[in-house]
């Protein structure tokens, strides 16, 4: 079964449908510096407009990327904190496009 809004996939191939923070930090903790260095997220479609991806640097620490190509949005940043990483990337996310998510609109006129 496709994921409603979007999946997480990890280098060694783990998958979690819709990631919850606790989720992504999880996948994040279990990265390591030769088989498993990378996690992506994005939506489940053909053509996703964006992405964020977080991957292990030689140096220590991850490269967190995150690109929404209908925003024009393009960031890469650094971090220690895996704690920091998944709350930044679950509050990123959810200000998302997903086609067939109710929005929230203002009904106060």
């Amino acid at each position: 079964m496709e994921a409603q809004y979007y999946g997480a996939n990890s280098e060694s191939g783990d998958r979690v449908d819709d990631p919850s923070e606790d989720a992504l930090f999880m996948m994040i903790s279990d990265l390591d510096d030769s088989d498993n260095t990378f996690v992506v997220v994005q939506p489940d479609e053909d053509d996703p407009v964006w992405f964020a991806s977080v991957a292990v640097l030689d140096e220590g620490g991850y490269e967190i990327v995150r690109r929404d190509t209908s925003r024009n949005e393009h960031e890469v940043t650094t971090s220690t904190s895996i704690n920091d990483i998944a709350r930044d990337l679950t509050i990123w996310m959810a200000a998302r496009n997903f086609p067939g998510r109710p929005t929230n609109q203002n009904t106060d006129f």
